[in-house]
């Protein structure tokens, strides 16, 4: 797909749109709330998308055609299309020196584009509880945070007065925390655990249900009564390739039903949208699980 189509939505992206909205209108949902898709500056994801066509080594070698390789416009209308009545603009830094400047272009997305939860980001540096408390001065309702890719670790003191600003505030922070696809130095439960028992009432998201440490991310999800779980990618055909989810944890995930978070990484996916909701589905926990996931819970988790 050319990344610099002007066109209105093909007719693939159209029966597509028609297959969501079938989705969450057989739920009897008013649509679907997405705390984890990605828009960010054109340059910055043209960049994070030649990683993906290059195979780097984040993402596990793995191979990953970008789906959706559209303009921001067009990207955005296109989840318009599929009946999202919010969804978010994940960006995030790799190194010092980025994330004030993305917290910036993001407050200007989030002015254009209403329908965005207003996104920020952090990394731990000189500086960062001043950008971070400007950002929450903005109206930023959501914070991401990539220990992976940012190859930090999330319980560095210079984070600490974030962290502790972010729980006052009670605004949701989703963070790449866990070791998939690939791990990196301080991915895994134990140092974001860390941040957790110094700041129990932080709104932590984690994401991609902490691929494939779902069973130890569950666990933190039962310690910490404000610990959620976003479901991106998780039980999609391409995952379970390489990283299932146990099924015997499938209990666990039924019983934590009012903290599990649509999410599911758009555009950067190497297969439709509509499947992620079909791997949800298939899961059979129940129209009630399934409705408090796809629109419910973050719903009332950012007041829509």
């Amino acid at each position: 797909m050319d990344d610099h189509r002007d066109a209105p939505a093909t007719p693939a992206e159209a029966a597509e749109a028609a297959e969501v909205r079938r989705f969450w209108a057989g739920l009897g949902l008013p649509g679907l709330v997405d705390v984890h898709t990605h828009f960010m500056p054109e340059r910055v994801l043209r960049k994070v998308w030649d990683y993906f066509d290059t195979n780097g080594p984040l993402i596990g070698g793995l191979e990953w055609p970008i789906t959706y390789r559209t303009r921001e416009a067009e990207r955005a209308a296109l989840l318009r299309e599929f009946g999202l009545r919010a969804f978010t603009a994940m960006l995030y830094p790799h190194k010092p020196g980025m994330a004030r400047w993305l917290n910036g272009w993001a407050a200007g997305f989030a002015r254009r584009t209403p329908d965005c939860l207003h996104t920020a980001t952090l990394y731990p540096e000189p500086g960062v509880e001043t950008y971070v408390r400007e950002a929450v001065e903005a109206g930023a309702r959501v914070f991401k945070a990539h220990v992976q890719v940012g190859g930090y670790d999330p319980a560095d003191e210079l984070l600490r007065p974030a962290w502790g600003l972010l729980a006052e505030a009670r605004i949701p922070v989703v963070v790449h925390c866990g070791s998939g696809p690939a791990p990196g130095k301080h991915t895994g439960p134990g140092p974001i655990a860390r941040v957790l028992a110094r700041h129990p009432g932080l709104r932590l998201v984690v994401a991609h249900l902490g691929m494939p440490e779902y069973e130890e991310f569950l666990g933190l999800a039962e310690r910490y009564d404000q610990v959620r779980l976003d479901t991106t990618m998780a039980f999609t055909d391409f995952t379970e390739g390489f990283l299932p989810f146990p099924r015997r944890a499938l209990p666990r995930l039924a019983a934590l039903g009012d903290r599990v978070l649509l999410g599911s990484d758009f555009p950067n996916l190497p297969y439709p949208y509509v499947h992620q909701l079909h791997a949800l589905e298939r899961l059979d926990l129940g129209r009630p699980w399934l409705r408090a996931v796809c629109h419910d819970n973050a719903a009332r988790l950012f007041g829509l």
